[in-house]
C-alpha cells in the first residue's frame, strides 16, 4: 500500500501545498468523526473523471457504517455525482434519500476540501442511521460543533496549519467545553466537569470565563498564564498549541480550536484530557534517565583517572616491557572512557560508534610511536549500538588497529591501516586490513597467545557473538582481520 502522499499525487490537485493541507486534515479528523458520529473517507478527483479514496476514519462514539475498507476504491459516473457537484460548488451537499443497498443504513454528507480557496478534494460523512436515538445535550453539542467544522473544512480553515499530534492530543471523549465569543462557557461535558473537578473547581462552570476559572485554579502561576492565554488566543480566532494546566492535585492536557463557521456565532472549543499519570511517568524517566547519565560520567572520570596512575606509573618503569604493557593499558582504558562519556551526553542507551571512534583514532596515532609510521582511514559507517554492544567492538577495533600499527611494517616502510565497516541490515562486518608483510608463515590465530589478540577474540566471540577470522587480502599483499557480527549476538541491557 502505497503512502498517503503517494495516494494523494495521483489526484488533480496535487501540488506540495494541497497535499500538506490534506495530510494536516487526515491527521486530525478523528475529532471531527467523533464530534458527527460518523465514518469519513477521503477522495481526490483523479483526471480520467473517476475519484479515488485515499484515507478513511472510523468514529469512535458511535458504530460505524463502513465496516469495509474503503481506501483505493475508485468511483465514477452516478455514484459519484454528489462528490462533482460538492467540488464544483464548493458547498456540502446531502444525499436526499438514505442508502439501504448495504447491510447497514447509512446517510451520506459530501463537504468540499478548500485549500487557499480551491477545491482540492472532497470528505464524504456517512452516518450509520441504525444507530440513532433520541440526542441527548451533549450529542447535539457535539453535533453542532461538528457542523462548524465541516463548514470550516470547505473554506479553508480547518484543519491547523500546523500538523498535529492526534495520538498523544484529547480527544471528544476525555472532555469538551464550547465556548461564546467572549470566551465564557456554553457547555461542558461530564468529563470536562470532572477534569475541572480534580483541579479544584468545584463551581459550575456554565457561564464563567474559563481563561479566568482555569487561571486560578492552578497553583503554578506560569502554567495558568499559558493555559489563559492558548484559550484566549482560540477565542481570538488562532490556533495555539496545546498545554499543560498543572496543579497540585491533578495535570490536565488543554488544547483550543477556534469556531469560525461562516454565518455561526464564532467561539471556542476547548478539548482536555488528565495526563497526570503520564506527566508522573514522564518524570520517573526524566529523573532515571539523568541518574544513568551522571553514572556514565561519573564512570568516565574513575576510568580517566585510572588511565592518569597507569601513565604516571609507567614513566618510573624502567623496564621497556613493563612499560610498553603500561601503555596499552593505558590505551585500553582510555578507549572504554570514551565509549562512557558518549554515553554521558546522549538520552538514548545507545552509542553512535562512528563518533567514538573519531574520538579514539586520534588516541591511537599517539602511541604508533612503537612502530612505523602508519595513516588510518576508516570507510563505511558503523551507525548506531546497543551500549552494551559499542563497548566491546570500540576496544577490539582500536586493540586491532593498535596491533597492525605495531607489528604490521618494516622499519623505515610507513602503511597504510584501512577500518571498512559494512552493513547488512542489523548486522555489522568489521574489516581492518594493512597493506605491511603479511602473517607470519604457519601463524595460527587462534594458537597465538599474544594478549592482544586474545582480548580480541575473547570480546567478539564471547561478547559479541560474532566470529572473526584472519588472512591475506584478496589479490593485495598485507593482512586482513574480518569481524562478523550479527545483530542476534549483541548483548543488550
Amino acid at each position: 500500500m502505497s503512502s498517503l502522499s503517494e495516494r494523494l499525487t495521483r489526484g488533480t490537485a496535487s501540488s506540495p501545498a494541497q497535499v500538506d493541507h490534506a495530510r494536516r486534515l487526515v491527521a486530525d479528523w478523528q475529532l471531527l468523526a467523533d464530534l458527527a458520529f460518523a465514518d469519513l473517507t477521503l477522495w481526490v478527483p483523479l483526471s480520467s473523471g473517476g475519484w479515488w479514496c485515499v484515507a478513511q476514519v472510523r468514529p469512535l462514539t458511535a458504530p460505524t457504517s463502513r465496516p469495509e475498507d474503503m481506501v483505493g476504491e475508485e468511483v465514477d459516473g452516478e455514484a459519484a455525482q454528489l462528490f462533482v457537484v460538492a467540488h464544483r460548488d464548493g458547498a456540502a451537499v446531502v444525499d436526499g434519500e438514505p442508502d439501504r443497498s448495504g447491510r447497514l443504513p447509512r446517510r451520506r454528507e459530501v463537504i468540499p476540501v478548500r485549500h487557499e480557496g480551491v477545491p482540492i478534494a472532497v470528505l464524504a460523512k456517512d452516518t450509520n442511521l441504525a444507530a440513532t436515538r433520541s440526542p441527548s445535550t451533549l450529542e447535539l453539542t457535539y453535533l453542532d460543533i461538528a457542523a462548524d467544522l465541516s463548514l470550516m473544512v470547505s473554506t479553508g480553515t480547518f484543519p491547523p496549519t500546523s500538523l498535529q499530534d492526534a495520538e498523544m492530543g484529547p480527544r471528544v471523549g476525555d472532555g469538551l467545553v464550547r465556548l461564546d465569543r467572549a470566551g465564557a462557557v456554553t457547555y461542558a461535558s461530564p468529563n470536562a466537569v470532572s477534569a475541572y473537578r480534580r483541579i479544584g473547581v468545584a463551581d459550575d462552570l456554565a457561564g464563567a470565563d474559563l481563561a479566568d476559572v482555569t487561571c486560578r485554579s492552578v497553583t503554578d502561576r506560569v502554567s495558568g498564564e499559558a493555559a489563559a492565554a492558548c484559550i484566549a488566543a482560540a477565542v481570538g480566532g488562532r490556533y495555539p498549541v496545546p498545554v499543560d494546566v498543572e496543579a497540585d492535585s491533578a495535570t490536565l492536557l488543554l488544547r483550543a480550536l477556534p469556531l469560525r463557521a461562516p454565518g455561526a456565532a464564532p467561539g471556542a472549543l476547548v478539548l482536555l484530557r488528565d495526563v497526570t499519570d503520564v506527566r508522573r511517568r514522564d518524570r520517573a524517566l526524566l529523573t532515571k534517565d539523568a541518574t544513568i547519565r551522571e553514572i556514565h560520567h561519573r564512570v568516565k572520570n574513575n576510568l580517566q583517572t585510572v588511565a592518569a596512575l597507569l601513565r604516571l606509573q609507567a614513566r618510573r618503569m624502567t623496564e621497556p616491557a613493563a612499560r610498553a604493557a603500561l601503555e596499552e593499558s593505558v590505551r585500553r582504558v582510555s578507549s572504554i572512557a570514551v565509549v562512557h562519556e558518549t554515553l554521558a551526553g546522549s538520552r538514548e542507551d545507545v552509542v553512535d560508534v562512528d563518533d567514538v571512534l573519531d574520538q579514539v583514532l586520534p588516541m591511537l596515532g599517539d602511541l604508533t610511536s612503537i612502530g612505523p609510521a602508519a595513516r588510518t582511514r576508516r570507510t563505511g559507517s558503523f551507525g548506531e549500538l546497543p551500549a552494551a554492544a559499542a563497548t566491546p567492538l570500540v576496544l577490539a577495533v582500536t586493540e586491532l588497529l593498535h596491533n597492525a600499527a605495531e607489528h604490521a611494517f618494516v622499519e623505515e616502510e610507513p602503511g597504510v591501516i584501512e577500518l571498512v565497516a559494512e552493513r547488512t541490515g542489523d548486522d555489522l562486518v568489521v574489516r581492518v586490513r594493512d597493506n605491511g608483510r603479511g602473517l607470519p608463515a604457519g601463524f595460527d590465530p587462534a594458537a597465538s597467545d599474544r594478549l592482544g589478540l586474545q582480548i580480541v577474540r575473547t570480546l567478539v566471540t564471547s561478547e559479541l557473538g560474532g566470529t572473526l577470522t584472519m588472512g591475506a587480502p584478496q589479490g593485495a599483499q598485507g593482512t586482513e582481520v574480518v569481524l562478523e557480527l550479527p545483530a542476534a549476538g549483541w548483548p543488550r541491557r
